[in-house]
């Protein structure tokens, strides 16, 4: 059957263009792999798995009877929560139907004689559609490590990027977890509570705020409902589209006084915030040491042997150029007496064995292994499917050198294919959900466009597609993001991936106004023509 378009995710972004295509009338197939909707967030369902964004803000903005109806319980939503209001979403505006679930797309390729993508799929099936929509995810193309010896283990191994839908249970055993970023930080205190002895296995360590999470009272509950339009019209073009700012001053002229004060205040506040107290802070190395120091002496007030305090700090970025994580407890984990810490820098990991993991100076018995080793990210749950263009060029070889993009939305030699949340956009450096929501909409807005000029094919130009892309590794040049060499941003967690800082760092308000600027200049950078 050939529909209009095709919808390849069923997470924030995905469930979005399923209902503008609903809602315009389109017909539209939706394809995921998973046994529902959810995306990252039916995947991600490992023990403290929570969102770093104030869950008033991490949701739909679309729909005021829907930010009416539906009540977060808590400041920052944890996973069940938010998957749960991605099912009411789903159940809300029927999108369930349309959708094939348990499916994985296969390949992708656009026939010129049609004019039309061309998808298979797990189930052997073929579809046909004029448009297509990727809403992939910049975080779910599992990053699964070749450890020498993994598959002699004969313990149980886990991923927290897809873990079971029934929960382990690790009591009594003994648990190594390899990896420290956000998911091993979030995950390393409840392995603790039950395992019989806890190893964590860390590369490269990140700075990690503690998250003061609480619930909501019901008085905040209702300023924020009262307060829901004011709140999305300052986030509509912030910085990080939410309603947060930073101080106004740079570092260097707020007095040190008042600047530990701004410090301790972000501090308490948690969460990725605290890596824009200072509006120069990420681009101003002497401003940024004021706050990687500040954290650091926290650390240091945490960590009761001063020996793994010094392990747990960071020595290869400023504060913020990696994601900042947030934690319950991830530092005093460490304090107890079951959990300990194994630098893989001072001894790298050799082999796993049956019963153990063995670096060059010791062995670690295990029972069971957590492995919060992250994703191909940004571009790999796209070049696994690997679409094909109409003269036969594959996404893998346009992006053998990095990817390039027009406003991170369409690639060159793909035509009416669009990448949602991926390289080239602000993506993970910004609210998620409004991303994916002006995404959306500027391609909805651009499909009616070129329909109405009767025109069956979009294009981005290779020209513009260029100048976006080194605009997006201009703005991080004048930055300090591009100083975290092991940074997942740049790709340098996944052996052979070259090396580009992927997401636009300019901000969402600014990336906002440069799609508002093309749709708005009849779509300047896209070739539109007729079969």
């Amino acid at each position: 059957m050939r529909h209009d378009v095709i919808v390849i995710g069923a997470g924030f972004a995905g469930l979005y263009a399923m209902h503008r295509a609903v809602t315009a009338g389109l017909t539209v197939l939706g394809i995921d792999a998973a046994a529902g909707v959810g995306g990252t967030w039916y995947w991600n369902r490992y023990p403290g798995a929570r969102c770093d964004v104030e869950s008033v803000d991490y949701s739909y903005s679309f729909d005021d009877d829907l930010q009416r109806e539906w009540t977060w319980t808590e400041r920052f939503a944890a996973q069940p929560e938010i998957l749960a209001y991605l099912e009411h979403v789903a159940d809300r505006f029927d999108l369930r139907r349309h959708y094939a679930f348990g499916t994985s797309v296969t390949s992708a390729a656009f026939d010129a004689d049609s004019g039309t993508w061309e998808v298979h799929t797990s189930t052997g099936m073929r579809h046909r559609a004029d448009f297509l929509l990727c809403a992939t995810g910049c975080l779910s193309a599992v990053n699964r490590p070749a450890l020498p010896g993994i598959e002699e283990f004969a313990g149980e191994v886990y991923y927290t990027a897809a873990w079971p839908d029934e929960a382990p249970d690790f009591t009594g055993k003994h648990v190594g977890l390899v990896g420290t970023g956000s998911s091993g930080i979030q995950v390393a205190p409840l392995l603790a509570d039950s395992a019989a002895s806890l190893t964590v296995f860390q590369r490269s360590p990140n700075y990690s705020v503690p998250m003061p999470n609480r619930p909501w009272t019901d008085d905040e509950i209702r300023r924020l409902k009262a307060g829901y339009a004011e709140r999305r019209r300052r986030s509509a073009y912030a910085p990080a589209g939410t309603p947060h700012t930073s101080q106004t001053k740079p570092a260097a002229e707020v007095d040190p006084h008042e600047r530990a004060e701004a410090l301790r205040q972000r501090w308490s506040q948690g969460g990725v915030l605290f890596s824009k107290t200072f509006p120069d802070q990420l681009t101003d190395l002497a401003a940024n040491d004021v706050a990687r120091e500040f954290a650091e002496a926290r650390i240091r007030e945490l960590v009761v042997d001063p020996v793994v305090a010094e392990d747990l700090i960071p020595v290869d970025h400023p504060i913020g150029t990696k994601r900042i994580c947030t934690d319950t407890g991830y530092y005093q984990t460490f304090n107890r007496d079951h959990v300990s810490l194994v630098n893989l820098r001072r001894e790298p990991i050799i082999g796993v064995t049956a019963d153990s993991v063995r670096t060059t100076i010791a062995e670690y018995p295990c029972d069971a292994l957590v492995f919060a080793t992250g994703f191909d990210a940004m571009t790999g749950a796209l070049t696994r499917i690997d679409p094909v263009g109409p003269d036969g060029d594959r996404l893998s070889h346009l992006w053998a050198d990095g990817p390039v993009t027009f406003l991170g939305l369409m690639i060159p030699h793909l035509p009416n294919l669009f990448s949602l949340s991926g390289p080239g956009s602000p993506s993970v450096l910004a609210n998620m959900v409004l991303h994916a929501e002006i995404q959306v909409d500027w391609v909805f807005a651009l499909i009616a466009a070129a329909r109405a000029e009767g025109a069956t094919q979009v294009e981005a130009r290779p020209d513009a597609a260029d100048a976006w892309t080194r605009h997006v590794a201009e703005v991080a040049e004048h930055t300090l993001f591009v100083r975290a060499d092991s940074s997942w941003y740049l790709g340098a967690n996944i052996d052979g991936k070259k090396r580009v800082f992927m997401p636009y760092v300019g901000g969402f308000g600014t990336y906002r106004t440069h799609c508002d600027d093309v749709a708005e200049n009849d779509y300047a950078g896209l070739v539109f023509t007729s079969r």
